[in-house]
């Protein structure tokens, strides 16, 4: 696993060691990037179940100024600042351990929006729906943001809903890809 492109492109990241997280495969990351981008003139970047933290350095790598990365899990938090040290970026990076929902509601509660979301939930706990609902009742998002789902090929996500307009949806196999365009005022 590496870091694909942009400024620290090519430096090895560490996985997590659990067998509780599915990383993003440098495939997928690069495909995900490619579709949405592939380098940014700024902007906030969330990652809510995180993992090693890859996406979310892969997007910083490309030019978004700061990006939070949750998750659960001591071992990918302890995986996250291990990998974020590796780019001595520390600055650019905030890292939160919670549950998902709750550091929502304290994100919100802190005033803070983001230009690009990424959302790979545990393939069994699937909550992408009721994520993108909860990102948009608490305005997390800035009118235009972009919010990347992964799922497994098995999940077909809504093509649009309540602000949420699917542009473009890819299969990798046992992974697919939905990404949506934010609209405030857009709902149905």
């Amino acid at each position: 696993m590496r870091i694909v492109s942009g400024k620290y492109g090519g430096i090895r990241l560490n996985p997590v060691k659990s067998d509780k997280t599915r990383p993003t495969t440098d495939k997928v990351k690069e495909s995900l990037f490619s579709m949405t981008g592939p380098y940014y003139q700024g902007g906030r970047f969330l990652d809510l179940f995180a993992g090693s933290g890859a996406v979310g350095i892969e997007a910083v790598s490309r030019g978004m100024d700061h990006a939070v990365l949750v998750d659960r899990q001591y071992q990918a938090i302890k995986a996250i600042k291990e990998n974020i040290a590796k780019i001595h970026a520390e600055e650019q990076f905030e890292v939160i351990k919670g549950n998902a929902e709750m550091v929502l509601k304290q994100l919100a509660g802190n005033g803070v929006k983001f230009d690009m979301v990424f959302l790979d939930p545990p393939y069994k706990l699937q909550k992408i729906v009721a994520t993108l609902a909860n990102l948009k009742n608490l305005e997390l998002l800035n009118d235009g943001a972009v919010v990347i789902c992964e799922t497994d090929n098995h999940t077909e996500l809504p093509t649009d809903l309540d602000g949420f307009h699917s542009t473009r949806q890819k299969n990798y196999g046992l992974t697919n890809l939905t990404i949506y365009d934010y609209q405030m005022g857009n709902e149905q």
